[in-house]
Parts: C-alpha cells; structure tokens; sequence
C-alpha cells in the first residue's frame, strides 16, 4: 500500500519511524514556513512580538477555529497538551470530599498531573477501569457513567488513547456527563489531523489538543479550547501582561492565557501552513489509507503471535495509531532498544495490560516499514506456545 508522501518529510531515510504519535514529523515546506518567521523574529524582535505579534497570532487563530468548527477567540495557542491541561488542572475549584473521574487508559503525564492536584487540592481522583479488550462504544460509555456518584465534579477523558490508541467515544461521554452538570475535560492530544475533529460536535467544557502530532505543525504547538461559558474559569498559568491588560481587547481568555512572557511563538504562526499543506495533498484520502494499513499492521502482529488485539475490527475504535499485544514475558524495555539501535527501528514498545507494541502509520509510511516490522519481531520475540490439537 504506497500512500506517496515520503519526500516532504525530514526524517532520516535509514531510520524505520513507526513513532509519528510520539511527537509528529513536519513536512519540509510547513518547515520552512516556521524557519521564515524564526528569521523575521531575529531581523525584528520587538515588531515581532510586540507590535505585529497579537494580530498574526489572532490570523492564525482564525484559520485553526475555521478547521476545527468553532470562533476564533475560543482557542488560545499553548506549547503542548501539558500545558493546556495544566491551565485546566490548576484552575479547578475542588475540594476535599468531591471527585474527578477518569480512566485508567489516561497518559503518564497527565495522570501525575491530576493525581499532584488531588493531592494538593484534597480531592479524590477515580479511575474507572476500562478492561480489555473492549466490546462497544454503548458499553464502555456506560461503564464510565456508572462510576459518576453525587461527590463527582469533573470528568477528563481521552479522545484518543496514548497507551492503548483506542478512540473514546467522548462525545456521548460529554452529553451524558454534561446532563449530569459535570465539567468535562477532553485530552484529545491525539486527535487533530488523525480523526476527524469538529470542536462544537465534542461539547466539552475544555479541549486540549496538540498540532505537532497529527497535523503536523512544527514542534512546541498546541491549543486550549474553552466553550465560553466556561472561559471565565480558567486562571493563567503564567500571570503577565494579559491580567491587566493596557488596551483590554474582547476576550479575556485570550489575554489572559496567549502572552506568557517573551518566546518564540513561530511555531503557531506555521500551523495555516500546516492545514494548507493536508489540503493540497488531499489528506482525507491520505488518512484513509494510513488507518488501512495501521489496521493491517495491527492484524499482522496479532497474527504473528496469535493474540487478540485491544479492540474489535471495528473503524470507530482506530486512526492511524494502533496496538497489538507481544508475547507475555518480553521485555518491553530491551526489545525497544533492540528494535532501534539493531534494527533501525522507531517504534513505541510498552506495557499496557502485558507488553505491546504500538504503530503510528503517516504519509510517509508504507508496507515495507510493515514488513521490516513484521521481520524484527520474529527475530526478537518468542511466540506463546499453542496447545496441540486434540
């Protein structure tokens, strides 16, 4: 399956790079764009950042808010999904007694950074079980409501999980927990530029997304979206000059949380190149061939070790990341190093209910990075007996 794209990209030739969800590859003219502006920052600091700054930001904006369906002013620009979820976290207002649900399939990072708050703030954090592999939307939506108790205040959840790549349905998720009147908190790190994204459809409280994965903005870029009615809850995580701004503007979420200080915010300033990029390469079909062939990696895996995978063979469960399990008692942290130092392999190995392997599939990919794959792991992992036939 040659999907035809490997040129635009930097990456090193001799280097399998099954890792895109790891932190993204940029294509060479979004690359360029982002290194333009780095130059006129250099030319011209103080036009750049204090005099023409806040309008090409606000343009940028606009074009990021066109394609995920929402207004300009209900995003602000943050350097990662950390961040954005940091300005969340440290804003809430719970207190001893009340309760935030999540999953147990949230990222490390994130999952410290809420676990650091519950301490701090004195709030329980419930982690509801996901059990794998999984059956349907239907089912694990209502299995995550049914932890939902009169103490709980808040739920985050992943749109696209980072240890498993399994699509959440954070939508009806969202519905139910809003007509609950519970805040909703969405790490959808994952998700713009690899699943279809349209903000309002979500209806979350906040929505946390990163652009140098997927959409494959340059490194350092990323968004909060607040719906506006909840804009006014969040506090700035670096007090500055939008606190109490000199000419107030119309919204003060975006002063509030958009100037942190002197930094180079190019990166944002690429991300209408980025877009303008996937259009040009008619992306949807780009997608769709991607997810086919991650889908096709993820069986030829399991196949090869005779596991079943996380997830039914269903489309609504994957985008172009998947897992397939390796064998029980492999380890997870010596075969990562074997694949990229013997095999010339990027890839992330991990645990996740046993070991597994998971495989990010992006324009550049193509069935030959499968089948080096495929090729390493006999090499590298012993499949699980099979009982003889009767």
């Amino acid at each position: 399956m040659a999907i035809g794209l490997k040129e635009p990209f930097l990456l090193d030739p001799d280097i399998t790079y099954l890792n895109h969800g790891a932190y993204g590859a940029t294509p060479r003219p979004v690359f360029e764009s982002y290194q333009r502006w780095q130059r006129e920052l250099e030319r011209e600091p103080v036009d750049f950042l204090s005099r023409k700054g806040t309008e090409r930001l606000a343009h940028s904006r606009s074009i990021l808010a066109d394609y995920l369906g929402t207004e300009r002013d209900n995003l602000v620009y943050v350097n990662n999904g950390t961040v954005g979820l940091n300005i969340v976290a440290r804003s809430l207002k719970l207190k001893p007694g009340d309760e935030l649900l999540t999953t147990d399939h949230e990222h490390g990072g994130i999952d410290r950074l809420f676990r650091f708050m519950a301490e701090r703030l004195g709030f329980t954090l419930v982690k509801c079980r996901v059990p794998l592999p999984v059956t349907s939307h239907e089912a694990l939506a209502d299995r995550f409501m049914s932890h939902v108790t009169p103490r709980t205040r808040a739920i985050l959840v992943s749109h696209l999980t980072s240890p498993t790549s399994l699509v959440f349905p954070v939508k009806e998720i969202c519905a139910r927990a809003r007509a609950a009147g519970l805040m909703t908190i969405v790490d959808g790190s994952h998700a713009p530029g690899q699943l279809p994204l349209q903000l309002p459809d979500v209806d979350a409280d906040f929505y946390v997304g990163i652009l140098h994965k997927w959409l494959c903005a340059p490194k350092g870029c990323a968004f909060l979206y607040a719906r506006p009615s909840a804009q006014d809850l969040l506090d700035p995580l670096v007090v500055s000059w939008g606190w109490e701004p000199k000419n107030p503007g119309p919204s003060k979420f975006v002063e509030y949380h958009e100037w942190q200080g002197s930094r180079d915010f190019s990166a944002y300033l690429a991300v209408p190149d980025a877009i303008a990029f996937r259009r040009q390469h008619d992306w949807d079909t780009v997608s769709a061939k991607c997810r086919a062939l991650a889908m096709q990696a993820q069986r030829l895996v399991s196949d090869l070790f005779g596991l079943a995978p996380y997830h039914p063979p269903r489309p609504e469960w994957h985008g172009q990341i998947v897992c397939a399990r390796l064998p029980p008692g492999t380890d997870d942290v010596a075969l990562l190093h074997k694949l990229r130092h013997e095999f010339n392999i990027d890839v992330s190995v991990d645990r996740f209910d046993g070991p597994r392997v998971r495989i990010s599939v992006q324009a550049y990919n193509d069935e030959n990075d499968i089948d080096h794959l495929l090729w390493a792991l006999q090499r590298c992992c012993q499949a699980p007996a099979r009982a003889s036939a009767e």
